[in-house]
């Protein structure tokens, strides 16, 4: 290499780094950064009630180790993922094999579907409060005229999670059906007509021959995108049940609001959320492995 072809590589790096360096210190800025911050202060006794703190060492992570709070509210969170998950997985499957193919009203069905994502989910969880009600909720008056009794669907310890899921999946289904049909429409219509010369006659032939291994990538982006929306429950407990009734509604995220903004245990609120992000981390690292050895790219 010359001279001149040399100091002109040299230049262009430079320009590459010049270029790239504000959105650098962005995701500095905005990511790191708390990550950084929130672990030092999981190593103090930070309170909103006291000027100064002080290093606890691993103090915080040893009183949630023996938080019956920290445990309900681990297990409230896994209760409601497992609820959540196939749920927000298999219903927008399913609804993106059934539009795919349709030649009419397939664009307004795609619309309707997707408007709850373009929904404030705030606001539509009081709308589903109301249409939940145990007294004058529209389904609770639709079970009565039906000869069925009425369910307290936020105020029963044994539903509270469940109402929570149904309400996330509601307002997941659309985003998640328009990825599955991204997928689909990707998959090339020779597959299939090579699966049925080679026998695949139903349906469900041509869904686990072909659609299903094409659809690897897809699927496995949407189970780790739906599995971090699940461990990220906060909104809907807060508008609608404050953690109730008796804790049993009480998740990970809300545990954490709890000690932070309401006791004001700023360094313990910080061990949670530290210890929350890598239980996400290890939890997606660990599904996005498994898919991966399965996917065919």
């Amino acid at each position: 290499m010359t001279a001149a072809a040399t100091t002109l590589a040299r230049s262009q790096q430079r320009l590459a780094y010049a270029l790239t360096a504000p959105a650098a210190l962005l995701i500095l800025a905005i990511y790191l950064v708390p990550i950084i911050l929130v672990l030092v202060f999981s190593f103090t006794d930070f309170t909103l009630v006291r000027d100064g703190m002080s290093f606890v060492g691993l103090e915080n992570y040893r009183q949630m180790a023996e938080d019956e709070n920290f445990g309900n509210a681990l297990r409230n969170t896994l209760i409601y993922a497992a609820l959540f998950l196939p749920a927000a997985f298999v219903i927008p499957l399913v609804l993106a094999i059934l539009i795919q193919d349709r030649q009419h009203f397939r664009s307004v069905l795609e619309v309707l579907f997707f408007l709850p994502v373009t929904s404030t989910l705030a606001a539509m969880a009081l709308v589903w409060a109301a249409l939940m009600d145990s007294k004058q909720g529209i389904i609770n008056v639709a079970l009565n005229s039906l000869g069925f009794d009425a369910i307290n669907f936020l105020g029963d310890p044994d539903m509270v999670l469940l109402s929570l899921a149904i309400i996330s999946v509601w307002s997941i289904i659309g985003f998640n059906m328009v990825l599955f049909l991204a997928g689909l429409t990707a998959i090339p219509p020779s597959l299939y007509d090579a699966a049925a010369v080679d026998g695949a006659d139903t349906p469900l032939d041509r869904f686990f021959r072909v659609t299903w291994p094409m659809l690897g990538p897809t699927a496995m982006f949407v189970a780790v995108t739906s599995s971090i929306t699940a461990f990220k429950l906060f909104d809907t407990v807060a508008l609608l049940t404050q953690g109730g009734p008796d804790r049993a509604s009480e998740v990970y995220l809300y545990l954490a609001f709890k000690e932070g903004f309401e006791y004001f245990n700023m360094g313990y609120a910080a061990a949670l959320s530290f210890a929350f992000l890598l239980i996400v981390f290890l939890f997606a690292l660990f599904q996005a492995g498994s898919a991966d050895r399965r996917v065919r790219y």
